[in-house]
């Protein structure tokens, strides 16, 4: 016991000594993001696939939401800061890694149809990726605008619009890339799409929220 006690004495007067010291050297270094759109550069860039996903969130028998992500969100951005209308967007969301909390839910969305059924209840067990291209961009605000553009999801396309916030600008760390950083929200009808199983016990409207980051190239 009073061993632990050292132990954990000892840890808590190493991390206070090492507060010190950054503190000395004039406190913690700064996030290398900032809200500061004078930090982007004009140019293509490309996702940094591994900081990027879609949430998707959808009422579950009308007691509580569900939610669920796709990862490893691939894809290009051009932009100049000085003419935001002219960004271009075009990103591919692999819908066949779709990821849940539970594994039972997660195989039912990538299940093949049942024996009569006519289509799967959802994705089905080789779901091609879903494509986001923009159409137009209109600026909103300072750091928001509205990307209009078409979403191809289960051999459909339909027209979107995506509210986007940029979050912050840098060079990334460990990399060194100039790294660009976003968050978007939207709603779709799933039935649109041909994904309408179980609706209305399972809600229609689905909220996707997209956190992606892009690196210049």
């Amino acid at each position: 016991m009073r061993k632990t006690i050292l132990a954990v004495t000892g840890a808590a007067g190493a991390v206070a000594l090492s507060f010190g010291a950054l503190n000395a050297q004039g406190g913690p270094p700064q996030l290398p993001g900032a809200l500061d759109a004078s930090r982007v550069e004009a140019g293509t860039y490309a996702t940094d696939a591994s900081h990027s996903l879609v949430g998707w969130r959808v009422n579950h028998f009308g007691f509580n939401d569900y939610f669920g992500i796709f990862g490893d969100v691939a894809g290009t951005l051009e932009i100049d800061p000085a003419d935001i209308t002219s960004a271009k967007v075009d990103v591919t969301i692999p819908v066949a890694s779709v990821t849940t909390a539970s594994a039972g839910l997660t195989d039912h969305l990538l299940r093949a149809a049942g024996e009569g059924a006519a289509a799967p209840d959802f994705f089905g067990p080789d779901p091609a990726a879903a494509r986001f291209v923009s159409t137009s961009v209109h600026q909103t605000g300072d750091n928001t605008a509205h990307i209009m553009g078409d979403l191809t999801l289960n051999g459909v396309t339909k027209p979107v619009t995506v509210q986007a916030e940029f979050v912050g600008a840098g060079a990334n760390p460990f990399t060194q890339a100039l790294t660009v950083g976003f968050e978007g929200h939207t709603t779709i009808t799933r039935s649109e799409w041909g994904l309408g199983g179980f609706t209305p016990l399972v809600g229609d409207e689905v909220e996707l929220n997209i956190t992606i980051a892009f690196e210049k190239q």
